[in-house]
């Protein structure tokens, strides 16, 4: 067992061993509950039994860190290398046990990579504060009453009045709240301004249903009294030509970037050099299993591992 301490960052060997053993563990349980043929729920428990020794280890960092007072750089680097070295286990046991197709793998590192990145705003090196996002149900009864106040301030009469208030739901019938979120990925405050971040993978062929609420969440913000910046941070820098990644960046509401300009945008917000931490540590051709990474190299799923 390796010693919680703030050289974890260089132990990439001994958190690689150490999560394979607990996988091979927790397969050899899981085996027990379900047959061969139930690949799925095979796959979903040794997923979860993945995440539940990283999320293990990382209290025991955060109880040691606290506890010795680390800085958030010794924090942050801990984190990322535990992060890493439960998804190299983690893609290995679930292609073990059900082979990854391409929608499944490309799936996956979306879900990898996101919460890979928010750990450098989780555990900043410059001053932020994240935020809980307004609800759309009281962003519209706020811009009701808003517009209401208006109206009842204008020098009309009253049948006026409720008209142009009943002409002003109509605009609203328009809209299905129900499909409105205005959560993003991370949302945090510095230096007075609000910032939205939305991660994203790639962008596939047939993005236009995504576009779409983007650039309604997008605009419900920019209309807020608050000052928001909508940021979309894409690992994928093939994206640059991608007509949906265009769109958005073109729309002048959201700040879009992908490939290493994502990088520097985290940088510059979170004041962690995350691309130089990932070529100095991340070597998926190395750190995965031969027989894993051949067959994701078989069937061209390997471009996902640029990061």
């Amino acid at each position: 067992m390796f010693n919680i301490d703030r050289s974890l960052n260089n132990k990439k060997a001994e958190l690689l061993a150490y999560f394979r053993e607990r996988a091979s563990e927790s397969l050899d349980e899981i085996k027990l509950s379900y047959g061969s043929t139930q690949f799925k729920e095979r796959a979903a428990a040794i997923n979860k039994a993945i995440v539940a020794t990283k999320d293990n280890i990382l209290a025991a960092v955060m109880q040691k860190a606290l506890a010795e007072k680390w800085s958030n750089d010794a924090i942050l680097r801990c984190c990322l290398m535990i992060a890493y070295c439960s998804y190299v286990v983690m893609i290995e046991s679930r292609n073990d046990v059900w082979a990854y197709d391409y929608m499944a793998f490309s799936r996956r590192i979306g879900e990898l990579w996101e919460p890979f990145c928010k750990l450098c705003f989780q555990h900043p090196l410059k001053k932020l504060t994240l935020f809980i996002p307004p609800l759309f149900s009281e962003v519209k009864q706020s811009l009701t009453d808003e517009i209401e106040n208006y109206i009842d301030a204008l020098g009309l009469s009253p049948d006026q009045k409720s008209q142009l208030k009943k002409y002003y739901a109509k605009v609203w019938g328009l809209v299905d709240s129900g499909e409105i979120k205005l959560e993003s990925d991370l949302h945090f405050e510095q230096r007075r301004e609000k910032f939205i971040i939305d991660f994203k993978s790639g962008f596939g062929s047939n993005e236009k249903g995504n576009t779409n609420r983007l650039l309604l969440v997008a605009t419900i913000y920019k209309n807020l009294e608050a000052r928001y910046r909508c940021l979309l941070l894409v690992r994928a820098a093939e994206d640059t030509n991608n007509h949906y990644f265009q769109t958005l960046k073109r729309s002048g509401i959201w700040e879009a970037y992908c490939g290493d300009e994502t990088y520097g945008a985290i940088k510059k917000l979170s004041g962690f050099d995350l691309k130089a931490w990932i070529d100095s540590n991340i070597d998926w051709d190395n750190d995965l299993r031969s027989d894993t990474f051949e067959h994701l190299r078989r069937h061209h799923l390997d471009q996902y591992l640029k990061w």
